[in-house]
């Protein structure tokens, strides 16, 4: 079977060899700077260099010259509404952190400002978000009750904001944002609607009107904790809370129904705390059971710097903290900013988004703000309101400033039931059944992946929940690596293509010959998997062809076309397939090499072994030479399998 009278029309060749160092930085600049950021700097001034460098970390700079005052009447009217929205969720969730309330004022004033400086999304309101308040709640009230020891809990609060923000920031400056990368969709669906599930659960306490509440997030927990205080339930307080949950639930139905009436939406939050405060004030109902606000403190951020506890016994918590609900803001932010970004058709920068999200949470946590993100709900109504820059974050904190300076009185009488049903209003909508129905259909296991973070969430906790939903998402990835797929290539009828014999059944095997497509780069976790696949590829084949008495099979064509890198346990697996492939007295021809692995393959001696005139360049080209030496030499197969040993 030898080749040596077969012409090969293009023979594969063997790349030069690079410089170690220079291979080294090549790689890692494809795999820190994709987007080589450094381009605008090439043959550019050092004062231009400065002021690429400056417009590049504050963007800011380089989109401020270009302002109108048409764009700053959209951002004005925006940065209103989203201020009506962000005055009661801040309240709201600073409630849900069991922090003061006034902490959420706080935190949609400074961090908007930061970043509306540092910010690459034009649509994205920043504020505080209901599952970072969860996380704060369900993880540091594990340590330290925030009832009893409220000083040192909002310290480990500010604290873990800190660490937050330092991660976060570090990721963008190293290049790591593949890291968010492992929370797939299917992770965040399933974790999003678990945290809305329980932080639903945990505001029956303000519904219900109840003094005393689990610190705990599962289930079992929250259920037991309602329903063995059956004798504290206050009717006036569940009434009042339905009621104002049905307004919301009633003003987001219209607002969906029809797009123009998105301000009623966007303004219900704020109505409902001037309704509940008046009615509560003009009815005296706290005297009835239904509990308040109280007293809110004027003035704007104090520093709070000192109140950074790096010394305290419960560091390594505050740490664990920061670094869970960085991860978690960086992937819930980035989403919601790439996904208004599509539609307005601009990119955002997702390495500059989490420097910048990273530096106006440390800068909150140096001001008497806890962690900030980009909530969907509120840069949806900034969307909807027709933002056109990040200055609507500037008006929206302008508002804020002038409700710290002046009207923090007026929400003495604010009910804490208002707050709970505009929390339960705005969860309602992260449990997106409609995305895990489209999982079902679309993918399984991304199901399994999404109801396992779900479900450990609901039925565990927020931190069991990400571990269990990451730990699947990596056994896929791991499944992957280890079993890549191979599957047999046929020749579809009248050309030189040649498919998958499954998807395509028009495709025909040829005679004598099998090919192979190996669909992953070869590795040490899946050598000893494709070695042993391979080989029963070879016995299934030699099995059928036997039964059917057709022609025998004599050639061995592996497609390596998707073979994109190869390491010493993969060529350590050739080896073996050639000793293999040798054994049953038939040929192995390798089709479509990659630069990389030719290279690593040459250099080991494999080529030298297996010959370099059994490589070819493509698949249709091997199936020639097979056919070409099928054809000519079938005469005496015990004289051309010699002189096919020759050749080599």
């Amino acid at each position: 079977m030898g080749n040596a009278d077969y012409e090969c029309p293009h023979r594969v060749s063997i790349p030069p060899s690079k410089p170690f160092f220079k291979s080294l930085k090549s790689g890692l600049k494809e795999t820190l700077f994709p987007d080589d950021p450094f381009r605008q700097f090439k043959n550019q001034s050092a004062s231009r260099k400065l002021l690429l460098g400056l417009q590049y970390f504050v963007p800011i700079l380089e989109w401020a010259p270009r302002y109108t005052f048409d764009f700053f009447k959209s951002d004005l009217l925006a940065g209103i509404t989203i201020a009506s929205l962000a005055v009661p969720q801040g309240i709201s969730y600073a409630n849900l952190a069991n922090l003061p309330p006034i902490l959420g004022l706080y935190s949609s004033f400074v961090p908007p400002l930061v970043y509306a400086m540092m910010g690459s999304s034009k649509d994205l309101a920043v504020g505080t978000v209901a599952v970072g308040s969860l996380l704060i709640s369900s993880m540091l009230g594990k340590e330290v009750n925030p009832n009893e020891n409220p000083k040192l809990y909002v310290q480990l609060a500010l604290t873990a904001t800190f660490f937050a923000g330092v991660f976060q920031a570090s990721l963008g400056f190293l290049r790591l944002g593949f890291v968010v990368d492992f929370l797939s969709h299917a992770t965040i669906v399933g974790f999003m609607g678990g945290a809305a599930t329980v932080v639903c659960l945990q505001q029956l306490k303000g519904i219900l009107g109840l003094v005393r509440f689990t610190h705990a997030t599962d289930l079992q927990s929250v259920m037991r904790s309602v329903f063995s205080q059956t004798n504290q339930w206050r009717w006036e307080s569940g009434v009042l809370g339905c009621c104002f949950l049905l307004f919301l639930l009633l003003t987001r139905y219209f607002s969906k129904k029809k797009a123009t009436f998105f301000w009623i939406n966007a303004m219900a939050p704020l109505t409902s705390v001037i309704l509940g405060s008046v009615l509560v004030y003009f009815t005296d109902a706290e005297r009835h059971g239904v509990q308040v606000i109280g007293q809110l403190k004027k003035g704007l951020n104090p520093p709070s710097l000192s109140e950074l506890d790096f010394g305290s016994p419960y560091l390594m918590t505050a740490v664990k903290t920061g670094v869970i609900i960085g991860v978690i803001a960086l992937a819930e932010g980035i989403a919601v900013g790439r996904s208004f970004a599509m539609f307005k058709n601009y990119h955002i920068d997702g390495n500059k988004e989490m420097v910048a999200f990273g530096m106006m949470n440390i800068a909150g946590s140096c001001t008497s703000c806890y962690l900030t993100a980009g909530p969907f709900s509120r840069s949806a109504v900034n969307f909807n309101a027709g933002c056109k820059t990040a200055v609507s974050n500037i008006v929206m904190a302008t508002a804020v400033m002038i409700t710290l300076l002046f009207l923090t009185p007026l929400f003495h009488y604010t009910p804490l039931v208002v707050l709970s049903s505009i929390i339960i209003a705005a969860m309602l909508g992260l449990i997106d059944y409609e995305a895990v129905i489209h999982l079902w259909k679309l993918d399984k296991f991304d199901f399994i992946v999404c109801m396992g973070a779900y479900v450990g969430v609901v039925f565990g906790s927020v931190e069991i929940g990400l571990v269990i939903a990451v730990t699947i998402s990596l056994l896929r990835v791991l499944l992957s690596v280890a079993r890549p797929r191979t599957f047999v290539l046929g020749n579809i009828p009248n050309s030189v293509t040649y498919r998958s014999i499954d998807q395509y059944p028009v495709a025909k095997s040829v005679p004598g010959v099998l090919i192979l497509h190996i669909d992953a780069p070869i590795y040490f976790a899946n050598a000893s998997y494709l070695r042993e696949r391979i080989s029963r590829w070879i016995y299934e084949e030699e099995e059928k062809l036997k039964i059917s008495g057709e022609t025998g099979l004599q050639y061995v064509i592996l497609d390596m076309s998707s073979v994109g890198s190869i390491d010493t346990s993969g060529i350590s697996m050739f080896e073996e397939i050639k000793k293999v492939v040798d054994r049953r007295g038939l040929k192995l021809l390798l089709a479509n090499p990659r630069s990389e692995v030719i290279k690593k393959l040459n250099n080991s001696k494999f080529i030298e072994n297996i010959g370099q005139e059994w490589i070819y360049l493509t698949v249709a080209e091997a199936v020639a030479a097979c056919n070409f030496m099928l054809h000519t030499c079938k005469s005496n197969p015990e004289v051309e399998y010699n002189s096919q040993d020759d050749n080599v």
